[in-house]
């Protein structure tokens, strides 16, 4: 980077133990970037956290580390049903915004922020990694060149097991399920894979209570005319699986861990041209999604997860519950406890 050009300075907004793996540590190898500030819901532990990661400075309060001066973008890391709230927050302040994944609590609100980025001269980004690992991308070169033929089907698979059943992503008031959780990653992979926003035709869930989903199967249909499949887990008889498979008609792909690719950078292709695999790096997803984001604020670079992708998410996976019998999620405005 140019002596020239200060670092991005983001403060991370929600002391999750998440933040190391998502932020931190990509961070510590990127000069563009400095970890300069973090919030907790109070003192003590906005202390902890700085202290055991090395961060410069600790609020004990959200609205605190928003209004702070030294700062150039926050990163949106508090229970899915607030990342709207923070988010209008960060840009009132005049803050990028780095905002976890699922981008909001539901399809309207991600559509209200994705326009209120639009207004903004701020980035706003959605954190869905995948999206920027160079296997990703190669993904979606083979797709285009038209190496596989006329798409047939798009099957993506996404199953954990996650305990305990007390953790946001079991609760409906924090907006959690296994649909917005790893089903953030399905339904954005049958988007990206399949080159458009699918109907979606049925939906089956499993259920943790009435409201939350610890498991989810949908059917999709493509406007252009193919099918897709996704399949979603956080508790069920899948211990675990994670694949993704783009079939045509002259070839397919498949790769065995789309979600995390750095973790089994492989690609199998079979078309005309033959079998073969190719191989790409173990570079966490994280590092390469760091970098797209400072280069966005940095030099205006593109942003690939844009408010207006991830609104198209939105509304995908609130379509998934709706067809499924299940209610959408909603936003809180209220302090998490």
């Amino acid at each position: 980077m140019p002596d020239s050009v200060a670092p991005v300075r983001i403060g991370i907004l929600g002391a999750s133990s998440f933040a190391p793996t998502t932020l931190i540590n990509p961070a510590r190898d990127n000069d563009e970037v400095v970890v300069a500030a973090v919030a907790a819901r109070d003192d003590d532990s906005a202390k902890t956290f700085a202290a055991k990661h090395g961060i410069a400075r600790a609020y004990g309060s959200y609205e605190a580390l928003i209004d702070d001066p030294d700062l150039d973008a926050i990163y949106v890391l508090v229970p899915t049903s607030m990342h709207g709230r923070w988010t209008r927050a960060a840009l009132a302040a005049g803050k990028h915004v780095l905002c976890e994944k699922p981008f909001t609590a539901n399809g309207t609100e991600a559509r209200e922020i994705a326009d209120l980025a639009a207004r903004s001269d701020r980035i706003v980004m959605e954190a869905i990694q995948f999206r920027h690992h160079p296997l990703t991308l190669r993904v979606q070169e083979i797709i285009s060149s038209g190496e596989l033929g006329t798409l047939e089907l798009i099957d993506v698979a996404l199953c954990v097991m996650l305990r305990p059943f007390t953790a946001n992503c079991y609760n409906y008031s924090l907006a959690g399920g296994a649909m917005m959780d790893a089903g953030s990653y399905v339904a954005n992979m049958a988007r990206t894979f399949g080159g458009s926003t699918p109907k979606v035709v049925s939906a089956q869930a499993k259920l943790k209570d009435p409201r939350v989903d610890r498991a989810m199967a949908a059917e999709l249909q493509y406007p252009e005319g193919h099918t897709g499949r996704i399949r979603c887990a956080l508790w069920s008889a899948d211990l675990f699986r994670a694949s993704a498979k783009v079939v045509g008609d002259r070839g397919e792909l498949r790769v065995l861990s789309p979600a995390a690719p750095h973790l089994f950078p492989r690609l199998s292709i079979r078309s005309g041209k033959g079998r073969r695999v190719e191989w790409f790096s173990r570079r966490p997803t994280y590092s390469y999604q760091l970098d797209t984001f400072a280069g966005a604020v940095l030099r205006g670079e593109p942003v690939r997860t844009t408010p207006e992708d991830a609104a198209e998410n939105m509304a995908l996976i609130d379509d998934v519950y709706r067809c499924a019998g299940l209610p959408v999620r909603e936003p809180t405005s209220t302090t998490p406890c």
